[in-house]
């Protein structure tokens, strides 16, 4: 991959346009729409510009590198699955006892020199151009702008390269970053990362601390600044790993932080522990915008890059995103590194519906009463498993857990109230649904046992159902019934929401004999023809502790929050699309796409017909 460009032409059937585009909203918004499509290819923009500061860039802008599963697997030149193999064999290696032991472990030991990365003493490509700190300029970078409501310009695929105070341990994460003018970005590192783990040993000592940030070279590098490794491992061990030989790092201009030779684009600068500025809103993974908040500040001291620099971008919403395909491979490659914790684990499956931390099927073998439960506690007990806010749990006879239909069904007759288990813990920093930040309700289900016997009492159709709630509550606007044939039939519905639907799960008790599982959405930007996006919504909007009533049958309050819900932090507002710009894009031939893919991914704000 040394010219990633020509590699994904050869390989990755790239889409090239080389019609001038903006960064604000244009770019963002074809990539955003390329992405969703069920043959998404990665794209390369020639003529990026900014109509506003009247730029006209001269580095091409690369975006949905990971476009679809098979590119992901060819990036990394083996299924993610081999990669899991070698790393579950290292994790059982034993100590050889036999002479003929010992020779068979000889090419195993060989092959892990190259996990780790080789420090050159040299520059490498990424430093053919330097700028001065007397000239540096972000706005000669090709910085989107994806959302309008968003603060400002964002890196979006930026590897951002820290390290301890004392130096003994190294990191790489990707963190956005926000553009404040020609020589600050705003460094949008989570409270539970390792970077700001770093940060908070200078902030005691009283030390800026260093920091590069590298875009582009080997989109192995990007996957890698995304992996959950354990606290203290550098990610460029995952990539010798992966690739089979060392990551060959070069020395930053102005620090002493490792970076690897080939990347595009590197910004090295400082963070003062005592400078902190608002960051954001900026709409973000979940479909949701985060608010605004202070975060540390990063000055730029130079800026580095090759003589013809490619800038990687990317672009987060709603789902599917690229992120999807990221964290397929992520999801695959790592699966060997939960079982130690949970060694009777067979499977598991993050959903990018469930925007990954809020949602995780697992398969497992039981082998005794609360197995499944201990296996809850295990999953939100460990590293970036800790965020998962509901975690499925099936036994070794249900169907795959990508087959989502037939799982469905399969939980559905597992389902009882007693085998709902909610608890609360640490949540996700992007989290908006918990009372209270970082800390919410979490909720497991236990369908590893058999089948129920008592379903529904009277099922009746949709029409039927819908005139009995109206009845009670005329706000109820729309009603759909799924997997009627299972002992949970799920019933729901959207309402015109005025005041708590706590007091409307209270008066629609009388309806029981009807009602097994009750799903409550709001009517405006609620498709409950779209179970996909159903379950974006749900898993995003709901804090268990607050908003799951198990009696007497199993209620789910997932419509947005506020005053009426004694909410007191800001409720976020759905990532939407520029109208006028897709109408542009589309004019131009940019894009196609029809009424029904704009509903289908909640591209605008609706209110379904009534």
């Amino acid at each position: 991959m040394e010219d990633v460009v020509q590699w994904l032409k050869d390989n990755g059937n790239l889409k090239i346009i080389d019609t001038p585009l903006d960064v604000e909203l244009e770019i963002p918004h074809v990539a955003y729409i390329e992405v969703k499509k069920e043959d998404s290819r990665p794209i390369l923009f020639t003529k990026p510009i900014n109509k506003a500061k009247g730029i006209e860039y001269d580095m091409p802008v690369l975006m949905n590198i990971f476009a679809n599963k098979q590119l992901t697997e060819d990036i990394f030149g083996k299924h993610p699955d081999l990669v899991a193999e070698g790393i579950d064999e290292l994790l059982k290696l034993k100590p050889p006892k036999a002479l003929i032991d010992k020779i068979k472990m000889i090419p195993k030991l060989f092959s892990l020199k190259n996990v780790f990365p080789k420090r050159l003493n040299f520059t490498g490509e990424c430093q053919e151009v330097i700028v001065p700190k007397e000239e540096v300029d972000l706005d000669t970078l090709p910085i989107l702008k994806t959302w309008e409501e968003d603060g400002g310009a964002f890196i979006t695929m930026g590897q951002v390269y820290t390290q301890s105070l004392d130096g003994s341990m190294q990191n790489l994460g990707m963190y956005r970053l926000q553009q404040y003018d020609k020589n600050r970005l705003g460094m949008h590192w989570q409270i539970h990362k390792d970077a700001s783990h770093f940060f908070d040993q200078y902030q005691r000592a009283g030390k800026k601390m260093p920091i590069t940030v590298a875009i582009g070279g080997d989109p192995l590098y990007i996957w890698c600044g995304q992996a959950p490794m354990p606290h203290g491992m550098f990610e460029m061990l995952l990539y010798g790993f992966v690739r089979g030989k060392n990551a060959q790092l070069v020395k930053s201009i102005t620090n002493d932080i490792y970076i690897p030779r080939d990347v595009d684009v590197v910004i090295e600068g400082f963070v003062d522990p005592e400078l902190t500025e608002i960051e954001g809103p900026f709409g973000d993974h979940t479909g949701y915008y985060t608010l605004k908040e202070p975060f540390p500040v990063m000055e730029v001291e130079t800026i580095t890059m090759k003589k013809n620099p490619v800038f990687a971008a990317t672009v987060v919403g709603k789902p599917p995103l690229e992120d999807k395909y990221m964290g397929w491979a992520t999801e695959r490659v790592f699966l060997p590194m939960l079982k130690p914790m949970a060694p009777n684990l067979i499977d598991y499956n993050m959903p990018e519906n469930g925007v990954f931390h809020n949602l995780i099927l697992a398969k497992m073998k039981t082998l005794y009463k609360g197995h499944a439960m201990q296996f809850m506690h295990a999953f939100w007990g460990v590293g970036q498993m800790s965020f998962v806010k509901h975690a499925i749990f099936v036994g070794e006879d249900a169907p795959e857990l990508e087959s989502f239909e037939a799982l469905t069904e399969h939980v559905l007759n597992r389902l009882t109230p007693e085998r709902v288990f909610i608890t609360k813990g640490i949540v996700d920093h992007l989290d908006h649904s918990s009372s209270e930040q970082f800390v919410g309700g979490k909720l497991g289900i236990d369908a590893t046992d058999d089948e129920v016997e008592e379903g529904v009492k009277l099922l009746i159709d949709d029409a039927e159902l819908l005139e009995k709630i109206q009845a009670i509550q005329p706000r109820v606007k729309q009603l759909k019934q799924y997997f009627t044939h299972t002992k949970n039939p799920v019933c729901v519905i959207a309402v015109e929401k005025k005041k708590s639907m706590q007091k409307l799960i209270k008066k629609l008790e009388v309806l029981q004999e009807h009602i097994k599982l009750l799903i409550i959405v709001d009517v405006a930007n609620n498709d409950i023809d779209d179970p996909y996006m159903l379950v974006w919504r749900v898993v995003n909007n709901i804090d268990a502790s607050r908003d799951v009533k198990l009696e007497p049958f199993i209620a789910v309050d997932a419509t947005n929050k506020g005053e009426a819900d004694g909410f007191e932090r800001e409720w976020p507002g759905d990532t939407f699309c520029t109208k006028s710009v897709l109408d542009d894009l589309q004019e131009k031939g940019l894009i196609d796409i029809d009424e029904a893919f704009i509903r289908k991914f909640g591209l605008f704000p609706f209110n379904k017909d009534i």
